[in-house]
């Protein structure tokens, strides 16, 4: 065998790349190392795996040393407990909770509002109406303040600026955060802002030492000024909190909200053809790629579903779909809810794309595609029967209900 060293470009750009999928795998781990006085040191903590308990465990056999093992023994560790019994004072946040959910952009903002509280300070999130999250604990929140009631309902700004001006007479915070997005945030961020005569600060994505950065200039420029009362945050503005858990203790208003008769009539959701929606604000993107075969059925999948259509470049270079469907790093970046992708194994130009996506669902016939283990969910299958009884599914559904309403 030649004494040749052999290098793996590949290997080596992975392990540059922090958004590829093998990225963590690709990082050298240093057990052991030659110390200045040329004796050998070894890293005592470099082996052994994480135990139910959350204790480091060395188990001479190496029998427990497999990922699997190790993956399923950290996962069973608990996160410690952050608790706050006296707040000296709160950071409210506003999330736009899309779905009922907290999207990627409100978890960014909690993070923010994790730093700028600090050990002394309590965040504060304020709900609009009911939700379906159940992660709060794990995001960052140690208050929880619900205003409920159907006044919230729908389009609403005018009463919801009215609770968040209670919720301000009430804890007096240092500092409200909302997300600076199209979903509700900026325009309820800006309708607070004047009702409080405050000039906040927009499109903020960095803070430090008391001075906030927010983008200007059609987003060429940045703008630092002082830290306001009022923040607007721009998506990534921070990380999202992962290493704590937090109380999560429900609040209440000590007073009743003030009903005033609203200006603005909200007339409920019109409905907009999907293939209109420009793939940077739609929410539900259905998209294609190598692996589908039956492309008519691809579109009627999509129809049934009401989703936006997208493609990977394979699909889009073979004249599949129109250019401006690309998704991907060479194509549009896009920031769905839900993104599902049909024959797809997921080059690194097209996990680029949708990494700012919240949910992904995958469905290919190959298990280890880099697409599978990006995906929150994956069905491993032929695509053709996949979105056959994709549709069944739906129509199922839709017939049921009509006859529950009938």
């Amino acid at each position: 065998m030649s004494d040749i060293i052999r290098r793996d470009p590949r290997a080596e750009w992975i392990a540059r790349n922090r958004l590829h999928p093998l990225h963590a795998a690709m990082q050298p781990v240093q057990h052991s190392w030659m110390g200045p006085n040329g004796i050998i040191r070894k890293n005592v903590h470099g082996v052994g795996f994480i135990g139910p308990n959350g204790i480091k465990r060395i188990d001479r056999s190496g029998a427990q040393q497999g990922g699997a093992a190790k993956r399923t023994a950290a996962a069973e560790v608990q996160l410690p407990l952050h608790q706050v019994p006296a707040p000296a004072f709160y950071i409210n946040v506003v999330p736009d909770m899309v779905g009922g959910r907290l999207s990627s952009h409100d978890r960014d903002l909690l993070g923010l509002a994790r730093q700028l509280a600090g050990s002394d300070g309590a965040v504060l999130a304020v709900v609009f109406g009911e939700h379906k999250e159940t992660g709060f604990s794990t995001a960052g929140v140690d208050r929880l303040l619900v205003l409920e009631g159907h006044e919230f309902d729908g389009y609403s700004p005018e009463q919801r600026v009215q609770g968040l001006r209670a919720v301000d007479n009430q804890f007096n915070p240092r500092h409200w955060l909302l997300p600076d997005s199209r979903s509700g945030g900026g325009e309820l961020g800006r309708r607070f802002a004047a009702s409080l005569k405050e000039r906040p600060a927009t499109r903020v994505w960095q803070i430090k030492d008391q001075t906030c950065i927010g983008r200007a200039g059609a987003g060429q420029e940045d703008l630092a000024r002082p830290l306001p009362r009022l923040i607007l945050a721009a998506a990534e503005c921070a990380d999202p909190v992962s290493d704590t858990r937090h109380e999560v203790l429900p609040v209440e208003l000590s007073t009743s909200l003030a009903r005033s008769l609203p200006r603005i009539e909200d007339l409920g959701a019109v409905a907009v053809d999907p293939a209109v929606i420009p793939m940077a604000e739609a929410e539900f993107i259905f998209s294609g790629g190598n692996g589908v075969k039956d492309w008519a059925l691809f579109h009627q999948t999509a129809a049934a579903l009401g989703a936006t259509e997208g493609a990977s470049r394979v699909a889009v270079d073979d004249g599949f779909m129109a250019r401006d469907r690309q998704v991907g790093a060479s194509g549009t970046w896009v920031t769905a809810r839900v993104y599902v992708a049909v024959g797809i194994s997921g080059a690194i130009q097209h996990l680029q794309g949708i990494g700012a996506c919240d949910k992904v669902v995958a469905i290919n016939l190959d298990p280890t595609c880099d697409m599978i283990k990006r995906a929150d969910l994956s069905v491993i299958g032929e695509s053709a029967a996949i979105l056959q009884a994709l549709i069944d599914a739906v129509e199922a559904y839709r017939n049921g209900a009509k006859r529950d309403a009938a």
